[in-house]
C-alpha cells in the first residue's frame, strides 16, 4: 500500500506535534504570568508554574527561590531542563528531521529556524523589557508551523498521528491549567470573587488562549464555575477538554476506518467514553464530586491512551505505573496518581465555589 507508514514515522509525527503544543502552551503561561504576577502574591504564582509541570524538586537543587527570572530562565533557555521551551523545540526539530523523507519542506524550514532562533537568544533576551516581545514570537511560530502543517503536509494515516498528538497535549494542558489554579491560587475560600481571584482567573483563561470566546458567551464578567465549565466541557472552544477529546476519538476512528487498521481498540474505547462522559456531565456535577478528582482522572485516562496508542502502533508502550509524557526525543516524566483512574470519583476535595449571582 502506497500510503503505509513506518511506525517510527507514527511516533514522531505524533510527538512532533506534542512538543510544539507543549512549547506554545508553556509561552503561554510564562506570558500571562509574568503579566499577573505583579500582585502580593506574586512568588507564589511563579511556585505554582514549577507545580503545574511536577518541576519543584529540580529547580530548588539548582536556583532555590522560585523568583521571576530564575523561573522564566528555568523555563525558556535552559536546554537541561527537559520541559523548557528550548527543550521542546530541539525535541520537536529532532522528530521533523527523522521525517524528512516524509514532511513538506515548508515544515521543516519552519521548525528548523525556530529551533535556531531560540538556540542564538542571548542574556537580555529575558530582560523585563523584552519578555512579552519573546513569548510573542514563540507563540507565533508554534502557530504558524500548525498553520503550515494544515496547509502542506499530505492527508495520509501520518496527519492522522499529527492531529491526534496534537489535541491529546492540548487536552492534558488544560486540564493541568485548571487543577493548579484551583488548589494553589485559591486557597482562601474568603478569597473567592475579590479582585485578586478575577485577576487569577482572568489570568487562567488567558493562559489556555479563551478570554475573548469566553466573554463572548458570558459578557457579565468571570465566575469561577463558569470558567471551569467553559475550559472543560465548552465543544465549540479549541482549547477545551470536550473538544480536544472529541477531535481525537474522531481522528483516531477515521484513522482506523479509512486505512484499515485494526489496532487501537483500547484507545479509540477510553475516547469515545471520555467523550460521552464530557457530552453529558454539568459543571455543576464534577464540582460537588470533586473538581481534582475529575481533572485527575482525565489525566489519567490520556496517558491510558498514550499507552494504548504507543503499543499499538509505535511499537512499544509507555511505563505503566509512572506515565510517561514525553516522546521519543524527551526525558520529561511526571508520575500520575492511579487513585484518579476509571470512572468513579474518589471523596471530593472542598468544592470549586459556585457562580455568584
Amino acid at each position: 500500500m502506497r500510503d503505509s507508514l513506518l511506525s517510527r514515522y507514527a511516533e514522531c509525527l505524533f510527538w512532533l506535534a506534542r512538543y510544539v503544543e507543549r512549547a506554545e502552551n508553556l509561552a503561554r503561561i510564562l506570558d500571562v504570568n509574568e503579566t499577573f504576577s505583579r500582585d502580593s502574591r506574586g512568588g507564589q504564582n511563579w511556585m505554582s508554574v514549577l507545580q503545574l509541570y511536577g518541576d519543584e524538586a529540580r529547580f530548588k537543587e539548582l536556583h532555590g527561590a522560585a523568583t521571576a527570572d530564575s523561573v522564566l530562565r528555568f523555563y525558556v533557555t535552559d536546554g537541561e531542563n527537559p520541559t523548557s521551551i528550548v527543550s521542546s523545540v530541539r525535541s520537536a526539530r529532532d522528530n521533523a528531521r527523522a521525517l524528512r523523507p516524509l514532511i513538506s519542506n515548508e515544515m521543516w524550514t519552519q521548525i528548523n529556524v525556530l529551533h535556531n532562533r531560540l538556540g542564538a537568544l542571548g542574556e537580555d533576551a529575558l530582560a523585563a523589557g523584552h519578555r512579552a516581545r519573546l513569548f510573542g514570537q514563540v507563540k507565533e511560530a508554534c502557530q504558524t508551523h500548525v498553520g503550515v502543517t494544515e496547509g502542506t503536509f499530505y492527508r495520509g494515516q501520518g496527519w492522522y498521528f499529527c492531529r491526534m498528538g496534537r489535541y491529546i497535549e492540548r487536552a492534558d494542558q488544560t486540564t493541568r491549567l485548571l487543577d493548579i489554579k484551583y488548589h494553589l491560587l485559591l486557597p482562601d475560600p474568603a478569597d473567592v470573587g475579590s479582585p485578586l481571584d478575577v485577576s487569577q482567573w482572568n489570568a487562567l483563561l488567558r493562559s489556555a488562549a479563551g478570554y475573548q470566546a469566553y466573554r463572548q458567551l458570558h459578557p457579565e464578567g468571570i465566575t469561577p464555575a463558569q470558567v471551569a465549565g467553559f475550559l472543560l466541557l465548552d465543544g465549540r472552544f479549541p482549547r477545551s477538554v470536550a473538544l480536544c477529546i472529541g477531535e481525537a476519538a474522531a481522528l483516531l476512528g477515521g484513522l482506523r476506518s479509512r486505512h484499515g487498521l485494526r489496532g487501537g481498540t483500547g484507545a479509540a474505547e477510553e475516547l469515545d467514553r471520555l467523550r460521552a462522559l464530557l457530552g453529558s456531565v454539568s459543571i455543576s456535577d464534577i464540582l460537588k464530586k470533586g473538581l481534582h478528582e475529575f481533572l485527575d482522572m482525565l489525566q489519567v485516562q490520556l496517558i491510558a491512551v498514550t499507552d494504548d496508542l504507543a503499543g499499538t502502533f509505535f511499537g512499544h508502550r509507555t511505563q505503566s505505573q509512572s506515565q510517561s509524557q514525553s516522546g521519543p526525543s524527551g526525558s520529561q516524566s511526571q508520575s500520575q496518581s492511579q487513585s484518579g483512574s476509571g470512572f468513579e470519583w474518589w471523596p471530593p476535595l472542598p468544592p470549586l465555589p459556585p457562580a455568584q449571582s
